[in-house]
């Protein structure tokens, strides 16, 4: 909560900020080594024993993991790949497929017991997965196209000329600084807003039903216990759909690389 020191020159620490306030580890330890450095490393080992249990050994007639595997994949190349990359879908499954798991498992991270962190809600992840998208663009772009060819194949022909003074600078600002930037900032916004939503009810729950109970409170922590539940199941939903949304727009931007008509 919100204090400002009682000594003088005390820190004013703005709500909820304490929720993103991460320290070491454990005493002594590098400063990079935080809790969502551990859970992005963990949700990365928890994507590559998925991946593992569900197509490492593939049956005929699948079942367990392999048939959760299977859906999976279905549904990231016939939603995602297929309708952005065409021919080209299959050969960028497994980039889409690890990509999609990958953040909705750091985002379910957000409603598990102890945890409850989605690892997405610190901005340095989704930079770090959006500038990688970014710049696998502009190389299949590079490559597939030419050089030169890609960065002109972007502004449309035939248009009168005084409209290029116009058209040149917003086209390239909006694919080469927006786009990138709103494709980390869509999913950290979401992760984040959502990890303080839950936050506040929880804490109004808690509040008024165990730390400070009485006759008037009651009602208002069950409610704060009401809501928490119900928008975890609308987080939940979220966290699915920006992980899909996110992989959405990397085969789009994908495709973008490989064909100047995408």
């Amino acid at each position: 909560m919100s204090v400002l020191a009682a000594s003088g020159g005390g820190v004013f620490t703005p709500p909820g900020a304490e929720l993103f306030d991460f320290p070491p580890l454990f005493a002594g330890g590098p400063e990079w080594l935080t809790k969502p450095v551990a859970l992005a490393i963990l949700g990365s080992l928890l994507t590559c024993a998925i991946a593992w249990s569900a197509f490492a050994k593939p049956k005929l007639v699948p079942r367990g993991m392999q048939n959760i595997g299977e859906l999976g994949y279905i549904f990231v190349r016939d939603q995602v790949a297929r309708p952005f990359l065409g021919k080209n879908a299959e050969r960028w499954m497994p980039l889409l497929l690890s990509m999609f798991v990958l953040i909705w498992v750091w985002n379910i991270f957000a409603v598990v017991p102890v945890i409850q962190f989605p690892v997405a809600s610190h901005i340095a992840f989704p930079a770090v997965l959006a500038l990688s998208v970014y710049f696998l663009k502009i190389y299949l772009g590079m490559k597939h196209q030419g050089p030169v060819k890609y960065f002109t194949n972007l502004i449309p022909k035939g248009l009168p000329k005084p409209i290029y003074v116009l058209l040149v600078p917003i086209e390239y600002l909006s694919t080469f600084v927006l786009a990138p930037f709103t494709h980390a900032v869509r999913l950290f916004a979401n992760m984040f807003a959502g990890h303080i939503i839950l936050a506040f009810f929880s804490l109004v729950g808690y509040w008024f039903l165990i730390e400070n109970p009485s006759l008037l409170g009651a009602p208002v922590g069950v409610l704060g216990v009401v809501m928490t539940i119900l928008m975890t199941a609308f987080e939940l939903f979220i966290q699915f759909l920006q992980a899909f949304l996110f992989t959405m727009l990397a085969a789009m931007y994908i495709g973008s690389g490989l064909e100047a008509d995408h």
